[in-house]
Order: C-alpha cells, then structure tokens, then sequence
C-alpha cells in the first residue's frame, strides 16, 4: 500500500516553486514594447515537470494572484492588476496553462525516448499557447498591427524558449527524479 505525500509536503513544494517562479521573474532583459525576456519562461514548465500538472498549476497561479494584489513579484520588481491587464497581461494569463501542459507532458508513462518525445511536445505546446494569448492581448492593448506585434513579442523569443523547452525536459526529468528519491 502506498501512502500520498503529506499536505503539507506538497504545499511547501508549491510554495517554494511560486518563489522561484517571483525569483526567475527577475532576472529578465527589458525588450523593446515593454515585454521582457525572463527566466520565468523556464520556471514555470519546470514547476509543472516536477510538481505534476495539479500542483505546478496551482504554484503558479499563486505566482500569478501575488502580483496581482501588488506585490513586486513580476519582472522589473513590479505587481498589480495593472500588469496583469496591461500590454503583458496575456503571457502572465497564460501561464498557467503553460505549467499545465508541462505538468501532462511530464505524466506519459512509456519508454525513456517515449518520454521525452511526450514531454518535448507538450512544452512546445504550452509554449504556442503562452506566446499566441500573449500576442493576442498585446495586439489588443496597443493596437499595433498583428504581423509587427508578432515581430515584437514573439519572434525575438523563439530561439531562447526552444533553448528553455530543451533545459526544462532535460532538468526537470532529473529534479523529479531526485526529489522523489529523497522523499522515499
């Protein structure tokens, strides 16, 4: 018989992940058009790798629910509904799901190549789904053209989040891993 993780194992694992997910929020280069490249990017799939689609999910929208009450959590030490509104609002909307589908990628039970193939996939997937919600609302917000909008805020961000999506289904297999053989 196997016993679930106690409560409140799983509730400091969320907790610490919605704090690395407010940490990787800052170490961000400022882009033009006011969407930066973050590290949260890469946090928040790895928090779905590792805690499992239910609890990833909940880490970050916890992340999330922090810089919407004002709390300096987003990039550039910044909060408020403003931000989760504003020309940057649909990534930060659309990071849930992005832990979401990491969290079901990560789940495939096959072989090893299997694995990875699920994984890759499903990160790719909640990839498209951060930067089209997050294009749309930007589009939305500033009314700059679609296809120069897609220049702005997607484009420039395609060579590193396919580097991230590589990191995360490589780092995030490994942390579970570990993490799973120090809590048995």
């Amino acid at each position: 018989m196997t016993t679930k993780s106690p409560p409140l194992r799983e509730l400091c694992k969320i907790s610490i992940f919605a704090a690395i997910i407010a940490i990787c929020a800052q170490i961000s280069i400022p882009m033009p058009y006011g969407v930066p490249m973050t590290l949260q990017t890469f946090a928040i799939p790895l928090a779905g790798v590792v805690l499992g689609a239910k609890s990833g999910t909940i880490a970050t929208l916890i992340y999330i629910l922090l810089g919407f009450i004002g709390l300096p959590v987003f990039a550039g030490f910044t909060g408020g509904i403003g931000m989760v509104f504003g020309r940057t609002g649909g990534f930060i909307l659309a990071f849930p799901f992005m832990a979401l589908t990491a969290g079901i990628g990560s789940s495939f039970k096959g072989s090893k190549k299997q694995k990875l193939a699920w994984l890759l996939l499903w990160l790719l997937i909640g990839a498209i789904l951060l930067y089209t919600v997050g294009l749309l609302v930007f589009y939305l917000v500033t009314s700059i053209p679609i296809r120069v909008a897609f220049g702005l805020v997607v484009a420039p961000f395609i060579p590193t989040e396919i580097i991230k999506i590589i990191l995360v289904a490589i780092l995030g297999g490994l942390l579970k891993q570990r993490l799973s053989q120090i809590e048995n």
